[in-house]
């Protein structure tokens, strides 16, 4: 298989999610809620999975609404699945980082972050270094809400973008003007919001090097603290609503890789730091400095700073992770209303660690996150031992040898072979992998 035609896991877990079964069940996720320490702390996600209008590219679970009834209703379901919850953590557990995405978490109107948010820290207080993220659709954010959001906690604003050519847009079903994002971006930071990151996609239809450098740039006049590049991945057989894109629209491989590179050397030429394969931030961003010392971890939202052992996820289709494993809720709305509604957790899948799944999920990062391994320092990290590490590389230096070297106790992958990085990593993932459900490799 080729660098231009694979497609692989995003790493962003490891199993990827698509090897999750039902063998991990309400049971489990109970059982490993009841063993996270007394007085520790945590990160909790939150899924809403609603929007006013359906974008085309995109391939979470959403669905579209012209009311905030479902929305009421469905939060209605998540208050019952935290008091579920409540009832089954150790005391003094507190709340390190809440993220809320989606979907569009700011449909929900001012009543409904209040409530959402006391209901949030009535069960998980905040600890006093936390983290409040939001996802922020520009299309759907007014005064009162962005009130509403930073009057409680909110302390992090994550704007999607996608590229700022109407031509795109219109092809993408995403319209979204500068000002419109600019205003947005401008209300966050007059309310004191202290962290702001932008995504943006590469790889859309019609796209060219010209048309994503003048998005980036203006992404750039925006000047936000860390910004998200990452690839469109068009997958019409999974998510149905990108059937509406054109795929004779979309770019070839070899040029995505340079669209990818156009945008890259214009965020480092604006002096930003390069984080991983596909995100940027300021040298005093969060990100940056993890990446830096050695604290860059990865997970579901992609790179983070975020080193709490336990992600609760709540709502239709969250993953929760644990040092056990992972734990995911029903994906329909309807199946996970009527769980927690009728007074059980709604994990219906998961994958409970095994055999060297740690081992193997802790190299993967290493390489997704530093762009190397060292054999001794992972050892001590997994409570495994060097030989046992060493062994996972079997082939890999032959397999790549133009991408991979070898400094003692330590491999590295290359420079200018940092974009590969997912298909390396796939040598050490011990299941086998389905292209249908993964973006390409670049």
């Amino acid at each position: 298989m080729g660098l231009f035609d694979a497609r692989v896991p995003r790493y962003t877990s490891y199993p990827s999610a698509d090897h999750f079964t039902s063998d991990v069940d309400a049971t489990n996720m109970e059982s490993w809620l009841a063993d996270i320490p007394p007085g520790s702390a945590v990160s909790m996600y939150i899924h809403i999975p609603f929007c006013k209008r359906l974008c085309w590219f995109c391939a979470c679970r959403t669905q579209g609404t012209p009311s905030s009834r479902p929305v009421a209703a469905y939060l209605g379901s998540v208050y019952r699945e935290i008091e579920l919850i409540k009832g089954m953590l150790p005391k003094g557990v507190s709340l390190g980082r809440l993220h809320w995405g989606g979907g569009t978490p700011t449909l929900l109107t001012r009543d409904m972050i209040e409530q959402l948010v006391h209901n949030i820290t009535n069960t998980l207080p905040f600890s006093d270094d936390y983290e409040f993220s939001v996802e922020i659709d520009p299309n759907e954010i007014d005064d009162e809400r962005m009130d509403a959001l930073v009057a409680n906690g909110m302390n992090r604003a994550s704007v999607g973008v996608q590229d700022f050519n109407p031509s795109i847009q219109k092809t993408i079903g995403r319209p979204q003007s500068f000002d419109l994002t600019r205003d947005a971006i401008d209300g966050l930071r007059a309310r004191g919001i202290p962290s702001l990151n932008v995504d943006i996609l590469y790889g859309l239809p019609d796209q060219t090097p010209e048309r994503i450098s003048e998005s980036v740039q203006k992404v750039l006049s925006l000047s936000p603290d860390r910004v998200a590049l990452y690839g469109y991945a068009h997958v019409p057989w999974m998510a149905r609503r990108q059937s509406m894109i054109p795929t004779e629209s979309l770019p070839k491989p070899e040029e995505r890789m340079v669209l990818a590179e156009t945008a890259r050397k214009l965020f480092i030429w604006d002096n930003y730091e390069e984080i991983g394969i596909d995100h940027f931030a300021k040298k005093h961003d969060g990100l940056a400095l993890a990446a830096q010392t050695g604290r860059l971890r990865r997970n579901f939202q992609g790179y983070t700073d975020d080193l709490y052992p336990v992600l609760l996820g709540l709502g239709a289709s969250a993953i929760s992770r644990f040092p056990q494993g992972y734990a995911q809720n029903a994906a329909a709305t309807s199946v996970y209303r009527a769980s927690v509604d009728e007074g059980r957790l709604a994990t219906l899948r998961g994958h409970q660690f095994s055999g060297e799944d740690i081992v193997r999920a802790a190299v993967i990062e290493s390489l997704m996150c530093d762009f190397e391994v060292n054999f001794e320092r992972l050892a001590e990290r997994t409570q495994s031992t060097p030989e046992r590490i060493e062994r996972l590389f079997d082939g890999i230096e032959r397999r790549f040898p133009e991408m991979t070297a070898r400094s003692g106790s330590t491999i590295q992958i290359r420079r200018e072979a940092f974009e590969a990085v997912r298909l390396i990593a796939q040598y050490i993932d011990a299941y086998v992998v389905s292209e249908s459900g993964h973006s390409p490799a670049i």
